[in-house]
């Protein structure tokens, strides 16, 4: 089922490579943090950096050693902000990831902002860019973000519907990608300097598409493997377990109502959720009290009932997160729980039930 760190965190291999991830990672995300269009939103909102050092400290401390980031987030702050903690630690003792697809340059005042640009970042606008040389350029600015010499995992990201919104867009990317990026990560992985390759994607029909034109180590998918979720197992989870490739949860409480509860106000992908969501949320929350059991502890771990599920990497922005996360991941849940919440209908008969981590 997998192997434990010295800390007694569970890891589990990432497809056919020689790299071990724990469970529970981190996703840095919140540690670069913006508000959307300027609009204030504490779930994107960055941590102080004091909190947000403190955070990554103690994901340390918890035996996380897999840390994911992006040059997205906060325009380079999370990458950053994860570099200076990680370049105090022995480099063998942790697994990072970072993603392509984005390059950043400086921004001055004659420089034009895209329509979705996020403030509260550092100053820099985002281009996207899946090229050959782009994806070259953008290694090595993580290289120096990072201040690390190497990086484990690179991620492909947001080839998808949900972040380009015109399928004619998502089909040039995707082919530039693929005809671009894809070559020189492969490259890379060849040469021994990037360990294992995969896209971040918001989509399980996205992955699949990837899948099928590539050979990849890992897929890592946001909101679509989850409780309220499992649209995954349609077609993208049947063709990593034929592929061997592994799946990284990201987004397991689907941007906030798995963790918040179906309260007023809560959000799901982003967005504020449905009538429909709140009122599946309320039905498997209900369920869950009866077993003392959080919604937040069922989501974190019902992906982990597949086999193709090597890591989840939820967000924190501050260190008491990162307990709670661990909490969750680590709380007793009966067979029972799953058996009912499958016979009830409120996840799909498909998905394999998971085992208490």
């Amino acid at each position: 089922m997998g192997r434990t760190t010295i800390s007694n965190m569970k890891t589990r291999k990432l497809g056919n490579t020689d790299l071990d991830l724990t469970v529970l990672g981190l996703g840095t995300g919140q540690l670069g943090g913006f508000q959307p269009r300027g609009e204030s939103d504490p779930w994107l909102e960055s941590s102080p950096e004091d909190e947000a050092l403190a955070t990554i400290h103690a994901s340390l401390s918890s035996g996380i050693t897999y840390f994911d980031t992006a040059p997205y987030y906060g325009y380079g702050r999370a990458e950053h902000r994860l570099g200076q903690v990680m370049r105090q630690v022995d480099r063998e003792k942790f697994v990072v990831s970072t993603k392509i697809g984005r390059v950043l340059s400086p921004l001055r005042s004659e420089t034009p902002k895209p329509s979705d640009y996020r403030y509260g970042g550092l100053p820099f606008v985002p281009t996207f860019d899946y090229s050959y040389e782009g994806t070259m350029r953008s290694i090595e600015d993580s290289y120096q973000r990072l201040g690390l010499a190497s990086i484990d995992i690179a991620f492909i990201h947001d080839v998808d519907l949900f972040t380009h919104k015109e399928p004619e867009l998502v089909d040039r990317y995707f082919r530039e990608a693929m005809e671009g990026a894809y070559v020189a990560l492969d490259e890379l992985r060849s040469a021994g300097i990037i360990r294992a390759i995969g896209c971040g994607l918001n989509d399980a029909l996205s992955c699949s598409r990837f899948l099928r034109a590539g050979n990849f180590d890992c897929m890592m998918l946001a909101g679509r493997y989850t409780l309220l979720d499992q649209s995954a197992l349609d077609d993208m989870l049947p063709l990593c377990k034929t592929e061997g490739a592994s799946v990284i949860i990201a987004a397991p409480f689907n941007s906030g109502i798995s963790a918040t509860g179906p309260i007023k106000g809560a959000r799901y992908d982003y967005s504020e959720a449905s009538s429909e969501l709140l009122e599946k949320a309320r039905a498997i929350e209900s369920i869950g009290q009866r077993y003392d059991i959080s919604l937040a502890a069922a989501a974190l771990q019902f992906p982990f009932g597949h086999e193709c599920v090597a890591s989840s990497v939820p967000g924190s922005k501050k260190p008491s997160e990162v307990e709670a996360n661990f909490n969750f991941m680590f709380t007793p849940i009966p067979d029972d729980f799953w058996k009912e919440l499958k016979h009830e209908s409120l996840i799909s008969d498909l998905a394999p039930l998971p085992k208490s981590l």
